[in-house]
């Protein structure tokens, strides 16, 4: 007879499982006591009152490995509370998308005692992240048994179980049946067709939903980029100069994508209920702290820290760092052409096939050191800006963003920039342009797709073959589940997937004119791209928490900005051309007075759209 595991014993309080929390194999019993008790515990008391039980129990501990996993959910009562408390969207009886609230649970549409299913998985699971996130100290001097983890008021109990290596992890669990119908409408039957964004999003949260619908959009609306660009390259590939058309069609594309995008993103997001979700009720970052405080406008309980320290910490550390990396960049690249000076002299004075290959490979060993240091700087900036101690996730975010991004910008583009403006070298330019574009896109699906799912497939197999033995004492189905996602990798949320975007975005507009098969080559990769995001988000790495958004955030400032640098890059590019050139032979004036006119009207009609769009929202408000 097959033991039952004791997550689905009906005997005592069972509930449906949504998150697992993982805790190291020797924390001591008064430190797992301690902790189910915060957890459990009234709010009045401190706790969270979630219902929390170990995956195992005692005899299926001595039958299997002695797994420290614990089972995390709630009553259906605290979940809808902590709806209201998060200030979730919801669609009322009258069509209209409201704030949840508990008192007026009835007025919403699909709201019933007896229906369990009014709150998706995804939604309960981030009110549990919610709660367990909030656990604060208290009274607390130490987490017990661990006298060296040391506990001040106001102090996130998550952060510091994660940071003493006591909770190894905290993840959500897949819904194996809804995950199965996701699949099978999304990637599993190759077609050319819209993704499922709202199945999407009710399974993995809008975060995630619009990072596709995004990615989706932006590979639309450069194929008319890869259609004109594919007969321009066939026909004037070998002269150089010939692309004034290409970058005045440039200018137009990289300006329109971005307005029809916002259409389209509000659009999504008001359906989902996210656009008129209040801001107020974003919670301090688990990371903040700070001395235990009354905050003045939410009149809640929560650490407090100077605003005074951290602009200290920003412009005394941070500051000096993120310049000496951009220097260090900037020596790198004088390393690059160096070498690009020793492959060209090496061929002009042989002139053989093997040195005309040789030409390529500074640019393909500059294209692999940009990926290599982009990757090693973006720790250094996580570091930095969670030193920073933001009190918001939104304003920790935003720093890092904006660390990562004048790097990654410099690190990719100032190569390009110096060729394209100092060297005046158009065809040093395409092949530079070409290798760095190529390079990177074979780099990254190689990283973030293939090579994570070679590793989970070996795994899978392995952990297959050891719970096949166990079936014949217990009913593993559970177990196995537990066991194969612990061992996934963590989805590290959407920053990596709009920073590729935002580069092959960068590569396209700015100097797409020399080199017109960059868009074709942008299109197939991110064809490949959706297919192989989404494999990596059901099957390759753990499910993520959801988390709702109303819009791509910052990374909507960040490709607006790199449409304004494109607008003056292709400016400057089309007054450089001899067909233009060869209009103001006597005065080379007129020409550049014409092209700083075309841009700057240009840049003024940008932000005419962007002052009437704030002022229709100050109306609708």
């Amino acid at each position: 007879m097959k033991v039952t595991l004791s997550a689905l014993d009906t005997c005592e309080s069972s509930f449906t499982p949504l998150v697992v929390l993982e805790l190291a194999q020797d924390v001591k019993e008064e430190t797992k006591e301690w902790l189910k008790n915060r957890i459990t515990s009234k709010k009045e008391d401190g706790g969270a009152q979630l219902l929390f039980r170990p995956l195992l129990n005692k005899y299926e501990k001595e039958t299997l490995e002695n797994q420290n996993l614990y089972l995390v959910g709630a009553s259906k009562i605290t979940l809808l509370l902590g709806a209201e408390a998060i200030g979730l969207v919801k669609e009322c009886n009258d069509n209209t998308m409201r704030a949840f609230t508990y008192g007026t649970r009835h007025n919403f549409k699909g709201f019933d005692d007896d229906n369990d299913d009014f709150l998706t998985m995804a939604e309960g699971q981030f009110i549990i992240k919610h709660e367990l996130e909030n656990l604060r100290a208290r009274d607390e001097k130490m987490i017990p048994g661990y006298p060296q983890a040391k506990l001040y008021p106001g102090k996130s109990l998550l952060r510091r179980l994660l940071t003493s290596g006591i909770v190894i992890q905290v993840f959500p669990l897949h819904d194996n049946e809804a995950l199965k119908k996701l699949e099978d409408s999304w990637y599993t039957r190759l077609a050319l067709k819209y993704q499922p964004l709202d199945r999407i999003r009710d399974y993995f949260g809008e975060t995630i939903a619009l990072y596709f619908g995004f990615l989706e959009y932006f590979t639309v609306a450069l194929i008319p980029m890869a259609v004109i660009g594919l007969p321009y390259y066939l026909f004037v590939w070998e002269d150089y100069d010939k692309y004034v058309i290409f970058a005045s069609f440039n200018l137009i594309w990289s300006t329109v994508i971005l307005e029809v995008w916002k259409r389209g993103c509000a659009n999504m997001t008001y359906r989902w209920g996210t656009l008129v979700m209040k801001r107020q009720f974003e919670e301090p970052r688990p990371g903040f702290h700070g001395v235990l405080g009354i905050n003045l406008v939410t009149g809640r309980e929560e650490p407090l820290y100077s605003s005074y320290k951290r602009q200290l910490r920003i412009y005394l550390v941070s500051l000096p760092f993120v310049c000496l990396c951009l220097y260090f960049s900037l020596y790198v690249m004088m390393i690059y052409f160096d070498m690009e000076a020793w492959a060209l002299s090496l061929h002009e004075s042989s002139g053989s096939e093997w040195t005309s290959v040789l030409l390529y490979v500074p640019s393909i060993i500059y294209a692999i050191v940009i990926e290599i240091m982009n990757r090693l700087y973006r720790y250094a900036a996580e570091f930095l800006t969670s030193w920073e101690n933001h009190r918001l996730e939104s304003a920790y975010q935003n720093h890092l963003i904006l660390k990562v991004l004048v790097f990654n910008f410099l690190n990719c583009f100032a190569s390009l920039f110096y060729i394209a403006f100092v060297l005046r070298d158009m065809k040093l330019l395409r092949q530079s342009l070409a290798t760095l574009l190529i390079t990177s896109q074979i780099l990254n699906q190689i990283m973030e797709s293939f090579l994570p799912y070679w590793l989970q497939k070996k795994h899978h197999v392995q952990v297959k073959r050891k719970v096949q033995a166990l079936k014949a004492d217990i009913d593993a189905t559970l177990y196995e589940q537990v066991v194969l996602e612990k061992e996934m990798g963590t989805y590290l949320g959407t920053f990596d997937d709009y920073l590729e975007l935002f580069l092959q975005f960068g590569y396209v507009s700015l100097f797409s004119c020399v080199y017109p098969l960059a868009a074709a080559f942008a299109v197939l990769n991110n064809f490949t791209e959706v297919n192989s995001d989404a494999l990596k988000m059901c099957r390759v790495l753990k499910r993520p928490f959801s988390e709702p958004s109303a819009n791509i955030g910052v990374w909507q400032l960040a490709f607006e900005t790199m449409s304004v640098v494109s607008v003056v890059t292709n400016c400057a590019l089309i007054g450089m051309s001899p067909q233009v050139n060869a209009l103001f032979p006597e005065s080379k004036l007129d020409l550049i007075l014409i092209v700083v006119a075309v841009e700057q009207m240009k840049l003024m009609a940008q932000n005419l759209k962007e002052e009437s769009r704030e002022a229709n929202k100050e109306e609708e408000a």
